[in-house]
């Protein structure tokens, strides 16, 4: 065995471990997420985080990245196997879970160059859209609202609904209720 690859599964094993320890400190609400704070998660100096992802921005991106891309994969699937309004229905649920469940992060990833994650937020957005323009030609939503502007009116409320803390049952379905019933078309 060449010296080199012990040091290579080494260093896959690190990855794996500060990607791990980024992934659940995205979830604990007031948890610094910094490269000390994973560092020491992971069970790693910090030397080695930054060595091995490149720094902070880098290691956050592919954390948030792992965490995104299932559920853009997931509306793409309800898109293609559920009837759009029931898909609308059934990834807005979903998504707010989602969003509750690590919002609390979101403060401290701004002006973090994260490319991987904007990316799929685009995919996100495209998705939410494609999802809102089935709808509409199924007639299960008004066809005066762009789908652009109903795509940003669902994502950013539904943003400030998953911020509630503690989470709300009763109000993911309150607002579900009121915003499907405005999205549908007028009797």
């Amino acid at each position: 065995m060449s010296s080199g690859t012990p040091r290579r599964a080494d260093a896959l094993r690190n990855r794996r471990l500060a990607l791990d320890a980024a992934t659940a400190l995205l979830a604990e609400p007031g948890t610094p997420l910094t490269v000390e704070t994973i560092a020491k998660r992971a069970g790693l100096g910090a030397a080695t985080v930054v060595r091995t992802f490149g720094g902070k921005d880098a290691l956050l991106d592919a954390a948030v990245s792992g965490l995104l891309a299932p559920v853009v994969q997931r509306a793409r699937d309800l898109l293609a196997e559920t009837a759009p309004g029931q898909a609308l229905d059934l990834f807005l649920r979903e998504l707010i879970g989602f969003q509750s469940a690590h919002h609390s992060a979101g403060g401290q990833l701004g002006g973090l160059n994260m490319p991987a994650t904007t990316a799929l937020r685009g995919d996100l957005a495209r998705v939410l859209e494609e999802m809102v323009e089935a709808a509409q030609r199924d007639g299960t939503v008004r066809t005066d609202l762009d789908p652009a502007v109903a795509t940003s009116l669902i994502g950013r409320t539904a943003l400030a609904v998953a911020r509630v803390q503690p989470p709300s049952r009763e109000l993911v379905d309150a607002y579900l209720s009121v915003l499907l019933r405005g999205l549908r078309p007028p009797a």
